[in-house]
């Protein structure tokens, strides 16, 4: 198949906005073809040359990092002046949602609750939550929780969610790890693929439009980069310059699609250039690199109204869910060899330890606390009863449609013709009249 894009000028183009300096590209010239510049309208620079050459790459995009996979700074202009405690908040949730992920999986494989998927070998992600104001918001696709840990969603809130309980701000109406809060400014996650990527880029222009000193940030994988959503938002947020900044967690899988089955450029950052938007590769398991790339991508944005993409090289730990098994399209060998040597929870830790900041015995009374404290948030939220059966209907619409109202009539129908069949008593509200 062969693509042929020809950009020209609209015949309705007036003549006279063609300045001297521009038309002196269309009159033929003394100097040899291949060094005369040349400005199409639709290009930003370009020039002649008589060697015809098909272009397919250009040189690979480096990849930024702070630290080595021993925890140790490359270079100490790039290090982070950051306070102990702060240090230790990021490292702490870490922590914290790497066990709650343990729980949560176990909890999914007995039954007690539908769906789950964990973050093991991405939890660096949190750095760019550090590097970003609270007033900012945030677009998610569906690994984002420790972004919501970092802002200070609690760990009940966590469970609830995902128990459907009647506690859930979703009122049980979304699956498992589909977060949202409104007063964190974080946006709810729906399932389907990539949708999510326009709506930042519109509510990137929004918050343009409206004055505001913040801007968005947009969380998804590689695989939705595929998605032609992704297209259409990097290209609304170039032209119409919105303060949106991008962030592709690149961990080598689409579910069950390894990246080289998806793409042949040189990743997704070098998508971001051909739309002109300020891109670059970070190592996505290096927190102080990430940190720094946000806080770096977060000015161009704010101050400067420049949508920022950036591509955090990383590696997927996990099944990509519950209802994925892994080991049919990678190797068990692979996987334990990330885990071992490209850990990103382990070079914090190394990179604390390195400071005196951190020492295995604090490691393990930590751990040993935020163990207990999810449980007992687990059991408390298991025990909670479902959200009132009548919540199916409402905040559909401002106001009841008639389908809403015919399909309660239905359900109310069924219910009375078999009581057996519908366990009311699990519901808040039991026998509240439909």
């Amino acid at each position: 198949m062969i693509f042929a894009c020809r950009n020209v000028w609209s015949r309705k183009t007036p003549l006279n906005i063609l300045n001297r300096k521009t038309t002196r590209f269309w009159q033929f010239s003394t100097k040899a073809v291949k060094e005369e510049k040349v400005k199409f309208p639709g290009v930003t620079e370009s020039y002649f040359t008589d060697k015809m050459q098909f272009i397919q790459s250009v040189n690979p995009i480096p990849t930024y990092r702070v630290m080595d996979r021993q925890g140790k700074v490359l270079d100490p202009a790039q290090e982070p002046q950051v306070s102990k405690e702060f240090a230790l908040k990021i490292y702490k949730d870490m922590i914290t949602l790497n066990i709650l992920d343990l729980i949560l999986y176990e909890a999914q494989r007995q039954g007690r609750i539908s769906f789950y998927m964990t973050n093991y070998g991405e939890e660096a992600y949190i750095g760019s939550s550090a590097g970003l104001d609270s007033q900012d918001v945030i677009f998610g696709q569906y690994r984002e929780a420790g972004v919501l840990l970092y802002r200070g969603f609690t760990i009940d809130e966590f469970m609830n969610q995902c128990y459907s309980n009647e506690k859930d701000y979703g009122k049980g109406r979304q699956m498992p790890v589909h977060y949202g809060s409104k007063k964190l400014n974080f946006q709810t996650i729906s399932s389907p693929l990539a949708t999510q990527i326009p709506q930042a880029s519109g509510a990137a222009y929004a918050l343009k439009r409206a004055g505001n000193k913040n801007c968005v940030m947009c969380y998804f994988g590689e695989g939705a980069a595929s998605e032609g959503d992704f297209h259409a938002a990097l290209n609304l947020a170039a032209t119409m310059q919105c303060p949106v900044i991008f962030f592709c967690r690149n961990n080598g899988f689409a579910i069950s699609t390894p990246a080289f089955e998806q793409y042949k450029g040189d990743g997704v950052a070098s998508r971001g250039i051909g739309y002109g938007i300020n891109s670059i590769r970070v190592d996505g398991n290096d927190v102080w690199a990430v940190y720094n790339v946000t806080k770096a991508a977060r000015q161009l944005a704010v101050e400067e109204n420049r949508p920022v993409l950036i591509e955090a090289m990383t590696y997927r730990i996990s099944h990509h869910s519950t209802s994925d098994d892994s080991s049919a399209y990678r190797s068990k060998e692979e996987v334990e060899n990330w885990m071992r040597f490209d850990n990103p929870i382990v070079r914090l830790r190394r990179w604390l330890e390195n400071k005196n900041w951190w020492n295995e015995q604090e490691d393990k009374s930590y751990r040993t606390f935020i163990r207990k404290e999810i449980l007992k948030s687990f059991s408390k939220a298991e025990k909670l009863q479902k959200p009132s059966i009548t919540d199916l209907f409402n905040d559909v619409y401002d106001r009841p449609t008639p389908n809403i109202i015919i399909q309660r009539e239905k359900l109310k129908k069924l219910i009375e013709k078999y009581p057996n069949n519908y366990p009311l008593k699990i519901f808040k509200n039991e026998g509240e009249d439909l």
